[in-house]
């Protein structure tokens, strides 16, 4: 690989990562946030649940915006308007106002979010945008890895309102490198006859095209089971198994590795079997996988090793899962990059803030209901593999050229 395809994958990583590690960087927090604040679970959930809200819908409007104007200003935008809801939510004086700033924050994150997978399908198709992607989906990954350890220690050392200050320090980063190390990748010429119009028109076509949609969302309920475990997890493992932040962050971190150790396997896998049979064999390992663990702790088995073993598999499977779909998706929609990333982007979110929002209704502090639901989630993801995909016959086909 050159310098050049490892530089433009670093940069858009981070660009990407923003957003979520605004998430995960904070997730040891809830407890402690509810505390300091004097808020139930359910009022601390909803400034996870609405900034995956705004952050998915915002890429409905940055996505266009972005065929419009190329895709550098968007980013721009998106990011001042990250940092000044860090700015907001680290100053917060209650949890209605922590709310309000995490809604802005999220629509800022939201451009990280939609245009660097527009930006890989400017530069490449088929298998090498399948290697791109990897790529971005490992720096991208760095954030559930790093993030809930450092955040654990800024949190144990500095309290939780360090945590905004630090995120918004790393967009002030992320500025910096997409001004010295990202070109414009949407030319003028490629602009001209781009508009909310034309937006509209595109958003009408893609929701009528049902590869694309199916694609969108196996991906989108595989990310939904991760939303799930995002949303509950830090309540279940610190509250319930009585594990301190810093060791939450560490079996967080466990899980993340699996997804990006078998997401790097995507572009190899992918030029031996093709896209679609890496798909399906990923899509049926992680429905079966989340299946054997709900049965065990259905039984009244509640043990975390045999829990962290099985979602460390099952979110192996899933690594394979996001970059390859999405490539699909993109492939057939070049001149449309932006809006199309940006409705699959929103779908993503919106499948998975409607799984957050079912799961809270459920949660008891135990880990079944989590569990169940995301096993849920693999499930239907599975089913709609089979029908997009078909039968395997169909999915073993020869890879893209």
């Amino acid at each position: 690989m050159s310098p050049k395809f490892l530089r433009i994958a670093v940069v858009l990583g981070l660009l990407s990562a923003i957003g979520p590690f605004a998430i995960d960087m904070y997730l040891p927090a809830l407890p402690s946030i509810g505390a300091d604040l004097q808020a139930g679970t359910a009022a601390v959930q909803m400034s996870l649940l609405i900034f995956f809200l705004s952050m998915g819908f915002g890429q409905i409007v940055v996505g266009p915006i972005s065929d419009m104007v190329g895709r550098k200003l968007p980013l721009y935008g998106g990011l001042a308007l990250f940092m000044a809801g860090g700015i907001g939510s680290a100053m917060a004086p209650t949890i209605e106002w922590l709310i309000a700033f995490r809604f802005l924050q999220g629509l800022g994150a939201s451009a990280g979010m939609a245009i660097p997978r527009a930006i890989v399908r400017d530069l490449h198709t088929g298998n090498e945008a399948a290697k791109l992607m990897s790529l971005l989906m490992l720096v991208f990954s760095v954030s559930p890895i790093l993030a809930p350890l450092t955040g654990s220690q800024i949190i144990e050392n500095f309290g939780w309102r360090a945590v905004f200050w630090t995120v918004t320090g790393a967009a002030v980063l992320a500025t910096i490198l997409l001004a010295t190390s990202l070109k414009e990748t949407r030319p003028a010429e490629e602009r001209v006859g781009s508009s909310f119009g034309t937006a509209l028109a595109g958003y009408r076509f893609l929701m009528g095209d049902r590869n694309f949609l199916g694609l969108v969302a196996i991906a989108g309920f595989g990310i939904a089971s991760f939303f799930v475990y995002l949303s509950s997890s830090s309540f279940i493992l610190i509250d319930h198994y009585g594990l301190s932040p810093s060791v939450y962050s560490v079996f967080f971190s466990i899980n993340a590795v699996a997804f990006i150790g078998m997401s790097q396997l995507t572009g190899l896998l992918s030029e031996r079997f093709g896209l679609k049979r890496v798909v399906w064999v990923a899509v049926t390992g992680y429905a079966t996988t989340m299946v054997v663990l709900f049965a065990i702790m259905a039984t009244g088995v509640d043990r975390l090793d045999v829990m962290a073993a099985l979602l460390f598999v099952g979110y192996g499977f899933l690594g394979l899962v996001i970059p390859t779909t999405s490539v699909l998706a993109m492939e057939e929609h070049g001149e449309i990059a932006g809006t199309a990333s940006a409705l699959m982007g929103t779908l993503h979110f919106a499948i998975g803030a409607l799984a957050m929002g079912v799961a809270g209704v459920f949660f008891d502090g135990t880990p079944l209901p989590m569990v169940a639901g995301i096993t849920l989630c693999a499930v239907i993801s599975f089913a709609l593999a089979k029908v997009t995909l078909g039968r395997s016959r169909e999915a073993a086909e020869a890879p893209a050229e």
